[in-house]
């Protein structure tokens, strides 16, 4: 697919169904995407799960109530599973005594991986990541690849990836350049 004057920002959101594309097509899970008849909002919120560079926690809700956002869109609370799912990410991704802690008390990293967890709570098919271990120390990041690669294994998520960290991509089952709108 190709677009022009787009970037890798651009190709997560048109893959995430945030952004149309001018031309061409997309086929997630055997469908087409952008067709009339399909409820990208709803392939949104249960099959892909996004990991922006800006984090997009909302600062009034504590970062487990950010982490369980996702659940709400189809229910009125998160239920006893999901909440325990969102504790065990937390524990995986080292965050664990943040869960009372409200977004503007976290650092960069502590947002990171609050908004990785996020991205991971309604176990999606594809998860999009935004350099989700751009904030991170050499350590936090390691520790995040090594979850994204436990996720891959052990749930059968893809995981596209942007990084400049060549430590990062090097971790990649593939890796593809995008080059002035195509990739390669």
């Amino acid at each position: 697919m190709e677009l022009k004057g787009a970037g890798k920002t651009t190709l997560l959101s048109v893959l995430g169904l945030l952004l149309m594309p001018e031309e061409g097509s997309y086929r997630f899970e055997n469908r087409e995407m952008l067709t009339a008849d399909i409820d990208q909002a709803a392939i949104r919120n249960r099959k892909i799960g996004f990991v922006f560079q800006e984090h997009r926690l909302l600062p009034q809700f504590t970062a487990i109530d950010n982490i369980l956002l996702p659940t709400l869109a189809s229910q009125s609370q998160a239920n006893e599973d999901q909440t325990s799912y969102a504790r065990e990410l937390m524990r995986l991704t080292g965050i664990a005594d943040l869960a009372a802690k409200y977004p503007p008390t976290l650092s960069g990293g502590e947002s990171s991986r609050t908004a990785l967890c996020r991205a991971l709570i309604m176990a999606p098919s594809l998860l999009l990541a935004d350099e989700p271990t751009g904030q991170l120390d050499a350590v936090n990041s390691h520790n995040i690849v090594s979850l994204l690669k436990q996720v891959n294994k052990e749930l059968g998520t893809t995981i596209l990836m942007v990084t400049h960290s060549g430590e990062v991509a090097s971790a990649a089952g593939r890796i593809l350049t995008l080059d002035n709108g195509a990739i390669k």
